[in-house]
């Protein structure tokens, strides 16, 4: 197990991880917890001792022993690094037997994978200019969080109207022909995310995502019952038991596993195969690297309920993988390479040095932490 931590400039960590074997074939994978890399590395490399000596094609039976050989289960950090190695693992039997990771999967339910793109800026002009450009450029599906800096210190009504400001003007630059799409980021309480969203249901949202904090499911449920927007979570779940309860108790609408998180490849197919049985729709999360990205296409080509991709051009992009995925006007193209279809440049990760960060603490205007 080879962790490899990278920083290539702000909100640019990347957590990799290598699986060598013993014929030669190495596999790539990537966490999703960057916040703490330098914690999830270690966890990588304690995982080598099980793992050394044992066959890489056993996929299922290694993530089971790893998730279930300790008192301890579940839990970013460990989750991490087991989604880590497991889209590696999975990388090296699509090299070993020549064929691309989707084959493995059962082949194409898709000739392709539609994805949203982030919108930059904060007043009503600038993200409707934006929303605009990206329109051009082939997208049918764009996102944003319907706030401004300052958020945390202001009231109730400025925070709706601000939103609603935001959202009709991106409604009105783009038409009824693309998806618009929200990220509330677990910022509202119940009654405010209830209200927030009563006031955007005439612009036709696509997904209104993590409108409340995602640990208590009875409260998403409670803001699902009052409210006609689709709501889409799970980016911060890690287990196929969380999604259980997030689909039994009718609190989503489309969930948001992220392969780097959520169990690698193998767990989430689990996850969609749950959320397929009650007819919600599957939109991964993936704000990482042109390895999660790829890791995700497989996925998303394999399962029948997929709904939508994230897609962010600046980390998906990023020089740091080289044969990536291809964007086409909106859509990736599923690799046919063997494997995940991508390989790290080593010549960049030779001349990164590792840079920790934290995020920001966000204060309300009488000092107390705000949600981030």
């Amino acid at each position: 197990m080879e962790p490899i931590l990278v920083s290539l400039g702000e909100w640019r960590n990347y957590i990799f991880v290598k699986v060598h074997t013993d014929e030669d074939i190495v596999g790539i994978g990537e966490a999703g917890f960057s916040g703490r890399a330098e914690t999830v590395a270690k966890a990588i490399k304690e995982h080598e001792r099980y793992l050394k000596g044992k066959d890489p094609r056993d996929i299922e039976r290694h993530f089971q022993n790893m998730y279930r050989n300790t008192f301890f289960r579940g839990g970013p950090v460990l989750m991490a690094s087991i989604s880590a190695i497991d889209i590696a693992l999975w990388d090296i039997l699509g090299k070993l037997y020549d064929t691309p990771v989707y084959r493995l999967l059962g082949g194409k339910c898709r000739d392709r994978v539609r994805v949203y793109v982030h919108l930059r800026g904060e007043t009503p002009e600038e993200l409707a200019e934006d929303a605009s450009d990206k329109v051009k450029e082939g997208f049918t599906a764009v996102r944003f969080a319907p706030f401004v800096k300052g958020f945390e210190k202001m009231r109730h009504s400025r925070i709706i109207e601000i939103a609603v400001s935001q959202v009709k003007a991106v409604r009105e630059a783009v038409g009824e022909d693309v998806d618009i799409c929200l990220d509330v980021h677990g910022r509202l309480s119940p009654y405010q995310a209830i209200a927030m969203a009563r006031e955007l249901e005439p612009y036709r949202i696509f997904f209104y995502e993590d409108p409340i904090l995602p640990e208590n499911i009875d409260a998403m449920a409670q803001v699902a019952r009052h409210i006609n927007l689709p709501i889409a979570t799970g980016e911060r779940l890690y287990t196929i038991y969380e999604f259980r309860e997030l689909i039994n108790r009718e609190a989503v609408h489309m969930v948001r596993p992220d392969l780097c998180l959520a169990g690698g490849i193998s767990q989430c197919r689990k996850i969609a195969a749950l959320a397929e049985a009650s007819y919600v729709g599957v939109v991964p999360h993936c704000p990482l690297s042109g390895v999660a990205i790829a890791a995700s296409v497989h996925f998303a080509a394999s399962i029948h309920n997929f709904t939508l991709q994230e897609y962010v051009p600046f980390r998906a992009e990023d020089p740091i993988v080289k044969t990536r995925v291809k964007l086409v006007r909106g859509y990736l193209e599923i690799p046919e390479r063997p494997g995940l279809g991508v390989e790290l440049d080593e010549s960049l990760l030779s001349k990164s040095s590792f840079r920790p960060f934290d995020l920001p603490t966000l204060e309300r205007e009488d000092g107390s932490v705000a949600d981030w």
